[in-house]
């Protein structure tokens, strides 16, 4: 269990929260919400031990092991895959060395002998002897194959380093589960395969993520960082997210009568509550909703941007069609022999259990990289607008203030100063923001720009790679919302499960083997095809 009582935190002064207390419990799965700097990882940080509180205290059993998700994915190199893993579980790897330093001894004593006797038991004590079993199935639900294994770190892929310490992560099943951003980087099967992992998971687990699927699925519980709080709130992301807002609704409308607003908050909870059934984690969670207040429940302070992209002309009769597509980077084959075509109004994902291969399409259908063979071949009325995986480009070494970068792309008549800052301030810059330098934004207000800037260029075509990257919960949503609403066709990628299910019609899985089309097929659809299932039971099994 975690006990917080009374815990504040200062930067330079500055507080980032204070006065909170909250208790964490085994069982449960945790998500942590809150907009871009609010102090979500840094809440992580905390719990860690990294940082200090400035105020008040939090209290873990010094019994209890607490393990966390590295996000450095070089800062293991030197060591085996299972080294890697193994190691995720500190003491046990430490007690795994010592015991086999003692019996690499040449001269082996009768002292050595009883150190050894006692670090064995220690060592099954943590069930030591199927460690390697352990992290080696782990390791295959993640389909991380026994032939890696051994080898080096350094000699695996971007994708699957993320595999290997997530895995490292879970390994052990630790009594504290922090998590940061776990989705990151994981394909469909993996996402989906930990989503299962974690709602069966016993012990305490905390989570910070955009995915708003993810944050319906495992997670029992909201604690929201806001108003310099942070909160605790029953249920999942869906739930808080529509509570707040009816909450908001109550707060604003003077005019209508309070004892109306809170029969519908009311109706909602109870709604909410009968709905817990269908849950994995149903009888806990229904108890705990059944005992909710209306004075539980407070609005959000978040901000939204407004995101609406228009188009110059609808398109035309035809989109695109790739024809035959083949693409090797430093001698591996990336892209094989691609065929699809698609039809104007489509909206389709592009999804694959490696993002080099889509971020390679994607490119490729953008006119960044020329395939090694094949044709690709757009529409006549195709007006296209991009926004790319690496967008750095666009921005480095350019010292333009936001609202000039942002003139070049307006129309005559609305490159006007009122105009462009009237426009960015709904994209949330606001007041002397616009005069910020573009080459010193951070991640999420360099995507705000690029879609301003598509905004403005009103393409009938619009290509997204991994939009959601860098975007908060918030500036997800009105994203997605506007996607949805745009009239013409969309290419994209994404691992947020919700905005695929949401935004397309057409599903392309590029595989290993090139193309598998599941034409004008939602997500779900997709994922709840028998062949995807499958592999998904064999994984989790």
């Amino acid at each position: 269990m975690i006990t917080i009582q009374n815990m504040g935190l200062q930067f330079s002064g500055k507080k980032l929260y204070e006065d909170v207390n909250l208790k964490f419990t085994p069982g449960n799965c945790y998500g942590v919400i809150g907009a871009n700097g609010a102090g979500k990882s840094t809440f992580l940080k905390l719990l860690r031990g990294e940082l200090a509180p400035s105020n008040g205290e939090i209290h873990i059993d010094k019994n209890e092991r607490i393990s966390s998700l590295s996000q450095d994915h070089y800062g293991f190199e030197d060591q085996t895959v299972m080294q890697t893993v193994i190691q995720g579980y500190q003491h046990l790897a430490d007690v795994m060395a010592e015991k086999d330093a003692l019996y690499a001894k040449a001269d082996f004593s009768d002292e050595d002998g009883i150190k050894a006797a006692n670090l064995e038991a220690e060592f099954a004590e943590m069930d030591g002897w199927n460690a390697e079993s352990d992290a080696s199935q782990l390791l295959q639900s993640l389909e991380i194959p026994e032939d890696l294994h051994q080898q080096l770190m350094s000699e695996l892929t971007e994708g699957q380093k993320v595999k290997v310490l997530l895995a490292r992560a879970l390994f052990g099943e630790p009594d504290i589960l922090l998590l940061d951003e776990p989705t990151n980087g994981l394909d469909v099967y993996s996402i989906e395969w930990l989503e299962n992992f974690l709602a069966d998971y016993s012990k305490i687990t905390i989570i910070v993520s955009h995915d708003r699927h993810f944050l319906n699925q495992p997670c029992t519980m909201m604690c929201d960082v806001d108003f310099g709080e942070i909160k605790m709130y029953v249920g999942n992301y869906d739930f808080w997210l529509q509570s707040s807002q009816l909450a908001a609704k109550m707060r604003s409308d003077s005019n209508a009568k309070k004892e109306d607003k809170i029969k519908e908050l009311q109706a909602f909870v109870d709604r909410f509550s009968a709905n817990a059934s269908k849950s994995k984690q149903a009888t806990s969670r229904k108890k705990q909703l059944d005992k909710i207040s209306l004075d539980d429940i407070k609005p959000s302070s978040r901000k939204y941007p407004f995101i609406k992209f228009k188009e110059n002309r609808p398109l035309g009769n035809d989109l695109l069609r790739v024809d035959k597509v083949s693409k090797s980077i430093d001698g591996v084959k990336i892209l094989d022999n691609v065929t699809f075509t698609l039809r104007p109004g489509e909206k389709t994902a592009l999804v694959s259990r490696n993002d080099l291969a889509t971020t390679t399409l994607m490119q490729i259908l953008a006119g960044e990289m020329t395939p090694d063979s094949g044709e690709i071949k757009w529409g006549q009325t195709v007006e296209m607008s991009a926004l790319m995986k690496d967008f750095a480009a666009e921005f480095k070494d350019n010292d333009q203030r936001i609202i000039d970068w942002l003139r070049q792309f307006a129309e005559k008549g609305s490159d006007d100063d009122a105009f462009l800052r009237g426009f960015l301030g709904r994209m949330l810059f606001s007041g002397d923001d616009v005069n910020k330098e573009v080459n010193v934004l951070s991640g999420g207000e360099k995507v705000r720009c690029v879609l301003s800037k598509m905004m403005l260029q009103k393409g009938n075509t619009l290509l997204m790679d991994d939009p959601t990257n860098h975007l908060d919960l918030e500036s997800i949503t009105a994203l997605n919302e506007a996607l949805v609403s745009f009239p013409g066709s969309i290419i994209f990628t994404s691992h947020d499960h919700e905005f695929i299910q949401t935004i397309a019609n057409h599903i392309i899985e590029v595989s290993s083997n090139g193309m598998i089309d599941k034409a004008d097929t939602t997500y779900d659809e997709f994922i709840n095809h028998p062949d995807v299932q499958k592999k998904l039971s064999d994984l989790y099994d």
